[in-house]
C-alpha cells in the first residue's frame, strides 16, 4: 500500500536517505521533501519545498503547501546540528557561549517543536500515523556518564521532553498517531565527521543502513510506544 510521507531536512544525510528509502519501497509513495536547499524542480511523486527552522513563517508556509495533499501517513523531522563554523561541542563549562547555545537550541529543539505544531494536524486520524523527530542517545540524562557537549546534550534532552508532552496531548484526539524520537546511531555524515576516530569498529553506519534500521523500528511501533525514544536497533532509550 502506498503512503503519503513528509521528510523535513531532506537535504541532509539521514533525511535524503529517508527519501530514497521510501521511494524504493514503493514507487507510488507520495513524498514531500522539505529543506533549506530544496531542488527547484519536482519529480514524479516527489514535491519539494523550502523550510527554515529558524523562521516560523517558512515552517507554516511549508505546512500549508503540503496540506492540500493530506492527510499524511508519516512526518519525519530529520534535522540537527552539532557543530558549525565556530560552533563545536563544549568539552568544559568554560567553553559555553550564549550565541552558540541559541543556535543549537534553535535547530535541535525550537525548530522541530514548531514544526510539530504545524504538521501534526496534517497526519491522518483514521489509521496509524507517525511523527518521528531525530533525537540522540546523548540526550538521555540517565545515560550521561562523562559530561561535556552541554548544548547538544541539553537541546536533545529538551526535545525528548517535547516529544513526551506532545504524545500525551495528541493522544486525546488522535489515538492512531504515534510520536517518537529516533536515535540513528553514529552515521557517516557531516555532523559526525570530526568525531569518527572515536567510534568503535562496526558502529559507524552509512545513512542508508541507519535509515533501513529506523524504518523497521517505525513499522513495529505501537500506540503504547508513543512518547518514547528509540535507537536504530529498536532499543528504547531511557530519559
Amino acid at each position: 500500500m502506498s503512503e503519503k510521507i513528509i521528510i523535513i531536512g531532506s537535504s541532509g544525510a539521514i533525511g535524503s536517505a529517508f527519501v530514497d528509502f521510501y521511494k524504493s519501497q514503493n514507487p507510488n509513495n507520495f513524498i514531500y521533501s522539505l529543506s533549506r536547499s530544496n531542488p527547484e524542480n519536482d519529480v514524479e511523486n516527489n514535491k519539494n519545498f523550502f523550510i527554515d527552522f529558524e523562521n516560523e513563517t517558512s515552517i507554516s508556509e511549508a505546512a500549508a503547501f503540503c496540506s492540500s495533499d493530506g492527510p499524511f501517513d508519516k512526518v519525519i523531522i530529520a534535522t540537527g546540528i552539532l557543530h558549525q563554523d565556530e560552533i563545536n561541542p563544549e568539552k568544559s563549562y568554560r567553553g559555553l557561549q550564549k550565541n552558540n547555545m541559541d543556535k543549537i537550541f534553535s535547530i535541535n529543539t525550537f525548530g522541530p517543536t514548531i514544526a510539530a505544531r504545524y504538521f501534526i494536524p496534517l497526519l491522518r486520524k483514521d489509521e496509524k500515523s507517525f511523527l518521528g523527530l531525530l533525537s540522540a542517545r546523548v540526550g538521555s540524562i540517565s545515560d550521561n556518564k562523562i559530561g561535556g557537549w552541554y548544548s547538544y546534550r541539553s537541546s536533545k534532552a529538551a526535545l525528548n521532553m517535547i516529544i513526551k508532552s506532545l504524545s500525551i496531548e495528541v493522544a486525546r484526539n488522535n489515538k492512531n498517531l504515534i510520536i517518537a524520537g529516533l536515535h540513528p546511531g553514529t552515521v557517516d555524515s557531516n555532523l559526525s565527521s570530526p568525531f569518527q576516530s572515536n567510534v568503535p569498529d562496526g558502529k559507524l553506519f552509512t545513512p542508508k543502513y541507519s535509515v533501513e534500521c529506523l524504518a523497521k523500528v517505525i513499522d513495529n511501533l505501537e500506540q503504547k510506544d508513543s512518547g518514547n525514544i528509540f535507537a536504530w536497533d529498536g532499543q528504547k532509550i531511557d530519559f
